[in-house]
């Protein structure tokens, strides 16, 4: 996703409260703040307008001045939310490589489970044609997968990775093994989530270290 956290200190757009007031770029973060706290406490489908406003202590009607539509301020907030939480981690990446910052991710995750409920819970909206939201959060995994298959790219130049592992379809089951296994920890409690990731990525990476064979699947079924 976009990081907002530069653009936070950066210039906005103008907006106004219907008293004439103007929203300064410190305002709309603090309701970007409130919006992050709501969700934090409730599920992402019980998450409204009227939740944020009363968390930031502003009528309504002054929060839709500044985004006027539910999705925009979603989208705004998880732009901030998951940047603050990614761009720490992306040294990480260039130290270590692609599978250490997926892992560094799920840790951050294990400490603040929210972000990574709300993402989930989005996976449908990205999913629904025509939905606002769809196309914004749909070029975010992209991105996200080309992040990842470009760092892997690099992890086979500097030696990381080896080089019988396409960065493209690499990149694709690293990415399933990250959401897959967060999703599952979600709905089973008790999972060791970070111990499942290391044990999978393990096995997987030892894989990629072989020559790919196309599979053939030798099924009876008739």
């Amino acid at each position: 996703m976009t990081d907002l956290v530069g653009a936070i200190s950066g210039p906005f757009p103008s907006a106004s409260t219907p008293s004439g007031v103007a929203w300064s770029p410190r305002a709309r973060l603090h309701l970007l703040e409130a919006t992050i706290t709501v969700l934090r406490r409730v599920a992402f489908h019980e998450a409204s307008y009227d939740l944020v406003a009363t968390t930031a202590g502003i009528p309504v009607l002054e929060v839709k001045s500044v985004f006027p539509t539910w999705e925009s301020l979603l989208i705004a907030t998880l732009d901030l939310w998951h940047g603050r939480r990614t761009s720490p981690l992306l040294p990480v990446a260039e130290r270590h490589g692609a599978a250490a910052f997926l892992r560094a991710l799920v840790q951050s995750n294990i400490e603040d489970p929210a972000l990574m409920r709300v993402l989930s819970a989005t996976v449908n909206i990205s999913a629904t044609p025509g939905h606002p939201m769809a196309p914004h959060l749909q070029e975010a995994w992209v991105h996200f997968h080309v992040q990842v298959m470009r760092q892997l790219g690099t992890d086979i130049e500097v030696g990381r990775e080896s080089d019988t592992m396409n960065p493209a379809r690499g990149a694709e089951q690293l990415i399933a093994l990250y959401e897959g296994l967060q999703l599952q920890s979600m709905v089973r409690p008790g999972m060791n989530l970070l111990d499942a990731f290391d044990r999978a990525v393990t096995r997987m990476r030892d894989g990629w270290a072989r020559t790919y064979t196309p599979p053939v699947w030798d099924l009876d079924i008739t």
